[in-house]
């Protein structure tokens, strides 16, 4: 009998094949997956490991530069600079001699207005007229009493000039000549009287003309034709004496103090950039108790963008000095007042008190405590402590 010895393994005990079993494939699809994950993390580990100990490597030597030299920072040795000192200064503009025109007599209706803002007019020029067809009526009244006057004056020298002939024959008495001179004399001081009341009538006619005062510019009307004025009527109009307009700048009882009359300055009205220059022609001879401020006039040429009451800024040259100029990032204030941090030979920062002056467009002028030759602290003095040590650097302003 023969047999056959081969064993064939059970195709059940076969290994699965992924293609024939997706979910065997999904999961070694996900093994694969979180391998990879781990390798990443564990690179990323790595270096986050590495950078740590670089970086607390190199500060603990940066800590221990610092602890034998001192921090960094940056000085100037600023010299001495003569710097313009300049005020700025703010106010409205005005008028520097202002005329209120009212009505000169006693007033009526307005019959005519010639002038209108922004005009010029020179002295004596009618501004307004007020009727005056009553006082024309006046006036010829007068002249009429002015001839009826001098009539009488011609009959009483005539009469007395008959009976001085007479006199001597005897038939007129030296009475009678005495009573017709008088006569004669009181007709012709009728003649006067009746004249000087027709000038009075004349000169209220003139008033009944506004005229301006002097030459200037017309700033304000505030009359029209048809209205009724009179003595108590108020300003009619407003005029600028010359054109002349001035600034009266708001300053402080310390600015106030340093200026002079004379001092030039530039004016740059609001909504312009157009400077214009003028002079300080007077300063108040008071303070103001309330805002401990004093006004300094400066009188300006005329031009269309000076209008009075606007609003402008001044930059008022104050004179100059010979001074240490700082930017403000060195100066330090506190308490005790204002200082800065000088470096010394041992390079140590040392604090020394200062008093500053002019404040200009590039640093603060410092009139006291500096000589100029030491090496000052530009920046970060705020975190420095007296006689520190430091390692200076020089630096421009």
């Amino acid at each position: 009998m023969n047999y056959d010895s081969r064993i064939d393994a059970p195709t059940a005990a076969a290994e699965p094949d992924a293609e024939d079993n997706p979910l065997l494939a999904d999961d070694v699809e996900d093994r694969a997956t979180r391998r990879r994950l781990w390798i990443i993390g564990a690179v990323v580990a790595a270096l986050l490991v590495a950078v740590w100990f670089f970086t607390h490597r190199s500060g603990a030597g940066d800590a221990a530069t610092k602890s034998d030299a001192g921090a960094v920072v940056s000085v100037i040795t600023p010299g001495k600079t003569t710097i313009a000192g300049t005020i700025n200064a703010t106010g409205t503009l005005a008028a520097r001699r202002e005329l209120p025109v009212g009505v000169p007599g006693e007033g009526g209706q307005i019959a005519a207005v010639l002038v209108e803002p922004g005009q010029w007019v020179g002295a004596g020029q009618v501004l307004a007229v007020i009727d005056r067809s009553v006082q024309v009526q006046q006036q010829a009244s007068q002249s009429a009493q002015i001839q009826v006057a001098r009539a009488n004056a011609q009959l009483a020298q005539a009469n007395l000039d008959r009976a001085l002939k007479l006199v001597e024959r005897g038939f007129v008495s030296t009475a009678d000549i005495d009573r017709l001179t008088a006569q004669r004399d009181a007709a012709a001081a009728q003649v006067r009287v009746a004249g000087a009341t027709l000038g009075v009538l004349q000169a209220q006619t003139r008033r009944l003309n506004i005229v301006a005062p002097a030459a200037g510019l017309v700033l304000e009307r505030r009359v029209e034709p048809g209205q009724v004025v009179g003595a108590g009527s108020g300003v009619l109009f407003r005029l600028a004496k010359g054109g002349e307009m001035e600034l009266r700048a708001q300053l402080g009882e310390l600015d106030l103090a340093t200026l002079a009359t004379g001092v030039t300055a530039q004016v740059v009205p609001a909504g312009t950039d157009k400077a214009f220059t003028g002079q300080i022609w007077q300063l108040a001879p008071v303070i103001d108790p309330a805002s401990r401020q004093g006004v300094a006039r400066i009188a300006l040429a005329y031009s269309p963008e000076l209008r009075p009451g606007g609003f402008a800024t001044a930059t008022i040259t104050s004179g100059t000095i010979v001074a240490p100029l700082l930017p403000e990032s060195a100066i330090l204030s506190d308490d005790k007042g204002s200082f800065v941090y000088i470096v010394d030979s041992d390079n140590k920062a040392r604090r020394r008190p200062v008093k500053t002056g002019i404040v200009t467009d590039t640093g603060v002028a410092v009139i006291e405590g500096l000589s100029g030759n030491e090496r000052v602290v530009l920046r970060a003095g705020g975190f420095l402590q007296p006689d520190e040590k430091v390692q200076p650097r020089s630096a421009t302003k």
